[in-house]
């Protein structure tokens, strides 16, 4: 479910990928406790394969956070199952602060899509969220539909006859369609596929009538001429791509974003989580931080705090159960 590819790789050069660091959660929390923490390397698992938006986020920010901390921050690539696996890997982690977990905005869905062995919010300590992006509806630029009015006009008049591709079930492109349909109340096909680029490539062929992608995947395509917007998805526009319009400004209430954020195991002593979010902030304060970020169609959020990413997280669980469990949406 992470699929944002990035072009450029921050080289992080204590980055393991495999169990040979399991070592680093240690079994005592008296440091964290004591205000001497951090005084060993961090484990930060990601629970997705190298190379994806979840992953490049983690890199961008690892070596940052280390030099605000003084101790080494080592990534460990656990994907699998939607990202389970290695978010249960930090919630069985005893709660000393030495293993986080960078989270995708896939984290919220994952609740009411699957059987999970944990609460997603009782079992996790939110420590920060990192920054916020659009999705885009896109179009074919030969497409007479210009504008996300006359799409839903189109559909309104056409039930079934207008197909959305996303990239897989269940993820963010997916829920966004389905989140459209239940509020301007148009019937729309769904067209699955193995990421963002694949849903492009059959947009652009004309093999679909629209598709929902992420904006560091989508934007380029849309400045390139190669395929036009409607409107992204976020509740105002964009700050990396202000051209485009909100598809709030034609249907109230409209919004989903794609977001990352960082999580400890439940019980994670609040100086470690006071710490680790100065440290955040600090680190998404920088300018490189966020000309990277922003080069990704990602808006940092350094001003959010700790209690500021746990509500987030409430409410974006409860607004994609809401809309898997209004839209009959399972994973087979």
């Amino acid at each position: 479910m992470d699929r944002r590819p990035h072009p450029a790789r921050a080289v992080v050069p204590a980055v393991l990928f495999s169990a040979s660091v399991a070592w680093l959660a240690g079994p005592s929390d008296a440091a964290a406790q004591s205000g001497k923490w951090p005084e060993r390397p961090i484990r930060t698992i990601v629970a997705y394969a190298p190379g994806g938006g979840t992953d490049v986020v983690a890199r961008l920010l690892a070596p940052r956070v280390s030099e605000e901390l003084g101790q080494p921050v080592v990534l460990d690539n656990r994907p699998g199952a939607g990202g389970t696996i290695g978010t249960e890997i930090v919630i069985r982690s005893n709660p000393d602060g030495y293993t986080q977990l960078v989270i995708p905005s896939s984290y919220a869905s994952s609740a009411p899509l699957y059987k999970l062995s944990f609460d997603p919010i009782k079992d996790i300590t939110p420590i920060s969220l990192i920054g916020i992006g659009p999705l885009v509806m896109l179009v074919h630029p030969s497409s007479r539909i210009t504008t996300l009015k006359e799409m839903i006009e189109f559909a309104r008049a056409n039930p079934g006859k207008v197909s959305f591709g996303s990239s897989g079930i269940g993820g963010t492109p997916h829920l966004s369609g389905e989140l459209l349909q239940q509020l301007t109340g148009v019937q729309l096909s769904h067209v699955p596929y193995k990421g963002d680029g694949p849903a492009m490539a059959d947009l652009m062929g004309g093999h679909i009538t629209a598709a929902f992608a992420a904006g560091a995947s989508a934007v380029p395509q849309v400045r390139g001429g190669k395929l036009r917007a409607l409107g992204v998805t976020t509740e105002k526009r964009a700050p990396g791509a202000p051209e485009l319009p909100a598809m709030s400004e034609t249907v109230p209430g409209f919004s989903s974003s794609t977001w990352y954020g960082l999580v400890g195991p439940v019980g994670l002593p609040k100086p470690v989580v006071d710490r680790m979010s100065q440290v955040m902030k600090r680190v998404l304060e920088r300018p490189e931080v966020q000309e990277r970020l922003r080069a990704d169609v990602v808006e940092p959020t350094p001003a959010a705090s700790a209690q500021d990413f746990t509500r987030f997280i409430q409410s974006e669980i409860a607004l994609w159960t809401k809309v898997i469990r209004t839209g009959k949406i399972r994973i087979e």
